[in-house]
C-alpha cells in the first residue's frame, strides 16, 4: 500500500485469553492471520518482517490483492477508469487503462517465501515455532486482482478467506488488508449469496461478523465503505488512534524522538537488514536500482543521484522527495500486525491496551459524529500513555534478520524471558507484591524497569517501591474504586547490539 506518514489501525476487542489467571497462566493461543497485499514496495518489506515474526501467528493465507494503486487487468483488453486515480489525475489524465502498475509475472509473495525457505534451517535453530516453508507455499493464493474494487466473482484468494471464516475454529481471524479490501469483501459477498434466505443465514452472519477482524491499511478501494460496512455492520474494523508507530513513506521525518532517525538511516538499514542474506537482498531501500513495474512514473525510489526537480523533469510524479541512497523507504503495513505479536504486551486482547503499533483511545466527538473508521492518520500521533517503542521494534527485527544468516544458537541474540502473574485482585489501600522472574537464554545482562500504562479505568498514579527490580511492590491508592483496573508493565532489555526486549503486563483489578 501507499501511506504518507503513519497510521491509525488496529487490534481487536475480542479476548484471546479465556480468562486471567493469577499465576503465570496458560500460553495464549496464536492469533489467526490472513495477509492480503498488493505489489507495492512497502507491502514487500512488511511481508519480510511478517515472516520473521511468523512464530507468533497461525498464518491462514498469503493472498495477492489489487488496490487503487495496483491492478492486473483481465488480459482481454478490458479497461477501467475511475476519476481521481493516478492515471486520471489533473494534468496527467491518461484515460481508461487495461492494467495499472502491475508487472508481468508478478510474484513478490512467492519470491519472499522462497527466500524464507532458503533460510528456514537457520531460523528454526533460534525458534522452533517457525512454520515450515511448505506450509506457507500451500497458502499462497491469487485474489481479486484484475480490477480495482471488483467483487463480481470468486477467486482462489476470496475462497480461502471464505473457508477460514466459515470453519469451526472459534478464534478471531485478523484479515490484513495491505492493499484494497476487494478480495476480503468478495469472500463476505460469496457467503451472503450462498446463505442469505436460508435457515442458517442469521447464525452464519453472526458467526462471521464476530470472527472477522478487518485490519485496514487505508481505503485503497471503495468495497469496504460501499459493501462491507452497509451489509456487515457488526464486523470490527480495528483502529489505532494514539501512539501510532511511524513506519510509512515519511517515517524518518515523522519520528517522535529525533534520535530515532538512526533506525531509518542507510548505515543502520544496511548493517541490520540489507546485508543479511537473501531476505535482506529483497528488502527495498532508496536508490537500490529496482522498480515495481516497468514504466511506473510514480516509482522513482530505486533511482539514485537525482533531485526531486530532476525527477519531475524526467516525467516522474514526485509525491515525496528523494532520500539518500540506502535509506529506509517504507513498511507502511507493518503496524497492521505489530500488536498481534506475542511480546508480552498482550495488545491483541483489547485494542485499548496498546502495544508496539499504538492503541485505540476513546474517539473524539467529531470522530464519533462522522462514523470514524479511518485506519491511519496523516501525522505521527504522540501519546501520553505509551512509551516510545520504535527502538525495540527495530532492534528485535534486526536480531531476527540476523537469525536468518546464523546457523548456531550461541552466535545470535535472543529475547529475554519473563515469568509472572497475568492479573492480581487487590483491595484499595493494600500493598501488592509483584513477583516476576526474568532470565536470558544467552546469559546476557538485563536492564529491567516497571511502568504504569494508564489504559485501565484507574487514571491516578501508581508508585513502585523499586521500579528497577523484577520483583517489587506497589500500594493500591485508597481512592481506587471496586472494579477499577490498573495496568503495570515490566520491560526487560538485554545488553547486546542490537538488543532484544520483552515485556510482561500485569492487570490489577480492585476488589
Amino acid at each position: 500500500m501507499r501511506i504518507l506518514l503513519s497510521f491509525a489501525v488496529i487490534v481487536t476487542a475480542s479476548l484471546l485469553f479465556a480468562g486471567c489467571s493469577p499465576d503465570n497462566g496458560p500460553k495464549p493461543e496464536k492469533v489467526r492471520v490472513i495477509v492480503t497485499c498488493d505489489p507495492e514496495l512497502d507491502d514487500n518489506n512488511s511481508l519480510i518482517r511478517y515472516l520473521l515474526f511468523s512464530t507468533d501467528f497461525d498464518t491462514e493465507g498469503l493472498i495477492y490483492a489489487s488496490s487503487r494503486f495496483h491492478w492486473k487487468g483481465d488480459g482481454k483488453g478490458t479497461t477501467q477508469y475511475i476519476p481521481g486515480r493516478e492515471y486520471s489525475s489533473p494534468g496527467r489524465d491518461l484515460g481508461p487503462q487495461t492494467k495499472w502498475r502491475w508487472a508481468e509475472g508478478e510474484r513478490f509473495i512467492d519470491d519472499i517465501v522462497e527466500a524464507y525457505e532458503k533460510v528456514y534451517q537457520n531460523l528454526k535453530v533460534h525458534n522452533p515455532d517457525f512454520p515450515e516453508p511448505g506450509e506457507f507455499k500451500s497458502k499462497i493464493f491469487v485474489g481479486n486482482v484484475e480490477f480495482e474494487g471488483d467483487i463480481s466473482h470468486d477467486t482462489p484468494g476470496s475462497n480461502r478467506i471464505k473457508k477460514v471464516l466459515l470453519d469451526d475454529d472459534p478464534r478471531p481471524v485478523f484479515i490484513q488488508i495491505w492493499g484494497g479490501p476487494s478480495t476480503a469483501a468478495r469472500a463476505l459477498k460469496s457467503i451472503e449469496e450462498e446463505y442469505q434466505g436460508t435457515p442458517e443465514w442469521e447464525s452464519i452472519k453472526t458467526k462471521v461478523s464476530a470472527k472477522a477482524k478487518f485490519c485496514l491499511s487505508g481505503q485503497q478501494d471503495m468495497t469496504y465503505k460501499e459493501y462491507v460496512q452497509p451489509n456487515w455492520p457488526d464486523i470490527e474494523s480495528i483502529i489505532l488512534n494514539a501512539g501510532v508507530i511511524s513506519l510509512g513513506y515519511m517515517a524518518k521525518r515523522a519520528v517522535a524522538d529525533p534520535a530515532d532517525t538512526l533506525y531509518f538511516s542507510a548505515e543502520w538499514t544496511f548493517e541490520n537488514i540489507r546485508s543479511k542474506g537473501v531476505l535482506g537482498a529483497l528488502y527495498r531501500v532508496w536508490g537500490d536500482g529496482k522498480h515495481m513495474a516497468p514504466g511506473d512514473f510514480t516509482d522513482y525510489f530505486g533511482l539514485k543521484g537525482y533531485t526531486g526537480e530532476q525527477l519531475r523533469e524526467m516525467g516522474y510524479w514526485v509525491w515525496t522527495e528523494p532520500q539518500s541512497e540506502g535509506n529506509f523507504i517504507s513498511e507502511g503495513d507493518t503496524p497492521m500486525y505489530l500488536n498481534l505479536i506475542d511480546n508480552g504486551l498482550r495488545a491483541y486482547e483489547r485494542q485499548e491496551y496498546g502495544g508496539w503499533a499504538g492503541r485505540r483511545k476513546e474517539l473524539s466527538p467529531e470522530e464519533k459524529a462522522s462514523g470514524f473508521t479511518s485506519p491511519f492518520a496523516m501525522r505521527t500521533i504522540k501519546d501520553e500513555v505509551l512509551p516510545n517503542f520504535l527502538p525495540a521494534i527495530q532492534n528485535n527485527f534486526a536480531s531476527r534478520m540476523n537469525w536468518s544468516v546464523t546457523s548456531r544458537f550461541e552466535e545470535a541474540n535472543h529475547e529475554p524471558l519473563i515469568e509472572g502473574p497475568l492479573c492480581i485482585n487487590a483491595a484499595a489501600g493494600s500493598a501488592v507484591k509483584l513477583r516476576c522472574k526474568v532470565s536470558d537464554p544467552d546469559q546476557d545482562q538485563l536492564s529491567v524497569h516497571w511502568k504504569q500504562f494508564k489504559v485501565g479505568s484507574y487514571k491516578g498514579d501508581i508508585t513502585f517501591e523499586n521500579p528497577a527490580n523484577a520483583s517489587t511492590s506497589v500500594t493500591i491508592p485508597s481512592d481506587a474504586l471496586s472494579g477499577d483496573t490498573i495496568h503495570l508493565v515490566l520491560t526487560a532489555t538485554d545488553n547486546q547490539t542490537p538488543s532484544m526486549t520483552r515485556y510482561h503486563r500485569i492487570i490489577i483489578t480492585v476488589k
